[in-house]
């Protein structure tokens, strides 16, 4: 794609009036947002993507549309996984409910900054060098391996980055607000929301490790990675409060990431192959991608909420009749999420 540079300033200059929209609703009104308040929004980021998706599809043709909303659908799948980490997060440190909207929104910002130097940084190396398809293919089919193998108990690992942080910068104990710095007997502090932004950036851009390669596999066009990337990432803070109670019963979430990273994690393997000479290998069409990614994402949230609703009428209905200790025990134990980890 050869775009114009008016074209890449209009798309940041819009995507930037949506941040500041969203710095000013939620520093004039620092709360718990309502579902419909979350709705509204998820709604509008949403259909403002498959918007955006429409008028590439009609200006550049169904090839592109279809790359970005292949791209878009993955990344978006992938941002509502690392939802799992971040409600770890702010419960580790306490957050206050009033200000978790001001920590996710200022880590998502943080994390669009990062990736999109990750992205200008892999859009020039897969250029320069091809055999960067057959490392990118291989990384995505090993997180995919370790997603469906045994999974670890719910804990947040702090980074290097979060551990360096803790220890160089002098810390208040207690929140302030929602400030980031306090001065505390003459003497400028920083405090526990700033440990917190930095965790969610610094997780969020670990995050990438994974899915900027997988967006690689679908789309080798920058402006296409860098807006299926913000796209997903926009809306996310309302995403955080609308299905924070949704996230235990995604139970399978982390098995169909797992399928469709390990699926375009073979088509990136491929098609190298294919463009080293090697005939036999066939390059997947983007249609074939978009379908395995939105019947997997289907099938995996269907099947998640069937079990889910199967377990929540099993344990209403109690123990069979004439069990013993054993089973009442049993049928006590809490579903627990098969959740990812990274």
């Amino acid at each position: 794609m050869n775009l114009p540079v008016w074209v890449w300033a209009v798309t940041i200059i819009g995507f930037l009036v949506m941040i500041a929209v969203d710095f000013y609703l939620v520093a004039r009104n620092p709360r718990d947002p309502s579902f419909r308040e979350c709705v509204a929004w998820v709604s509008f980021y949403v259909l403002a993507a498959v918007a955006f998706g429409i008028v590439l599809t009609t200006t550049a043709g169904t090839g592109y549309g279809g790359q970005f909303f292949a791209g878009w659908l993955t990344e978006y799948s992938l941002s509502v996984d690392n939802l799992f980490v971040f409600v770890i997060i702010m419960s580790r440190f306490a957050v206050p409910v009033q200000y978790r909207q001001k920590v996710l929104l200022i880590g998502i910002v943080l994390a669009l900054v990062m990736r999109g130097f990750f992205i200008a940084v892999g859009a020039q190396a897969i250029t320069r060098f091809d055999w960067l398809f057959y490392l990118f293919g291989a990384f995505l089919i090993y997180t995919a391996i370790k997603l469906v193998g045994p999974q670890q108990e719910d804990e947040f690992s702090e980074n290097v980055a979060l551990r360096t942080a803790r220890r160089i910068l002098p810390t208040t104990d207690t929140y302030r607000g929602s400030s980031v710095f306090a001065r505390v007997d003459g003497r400028l502090l920083v405090t526990p929301m700033l440990i917190v932004m930095v965790a969610i950036g610094t997780t969020d851009l670990l995050f990438a490790l994974d899915s900027i390669p997988a967006i690689f596999g679908l789309t080798q066009e920058p402006y296409l990675v860098f807006t299926a990337n913000t796209f997903a990432l926009m809306g996310l803070r309302q995403l955080y409060f609308l299905i924070g109670g949704l996230l235990d019963r995604l139970v399978y979430l982390s098995k169909g990431l797992a399928f469709i990273l390990a699926f375009i994690g073979v088509k990136l393997m491929l098609e190298a192959l294919h463009h080293d000479g090697f005939d036999w290998a066939p390059e997947v069409p983007i249609a074939v991608s978009l379908g395995v990614i939105v019947g997997t994402l289907v099938v995996t949230t269907v099947a998640s909420l069937a079990k889910s609703r199967r377990d929540q009428v099993g344990q209403a209905a109690g123990p069979p009749v004439g069990a013993g200790p054993e089973a009442a025990a049993g049928a006590e134990e809490p579903v627990v999420a098969d959740r990812p980890t990274h």
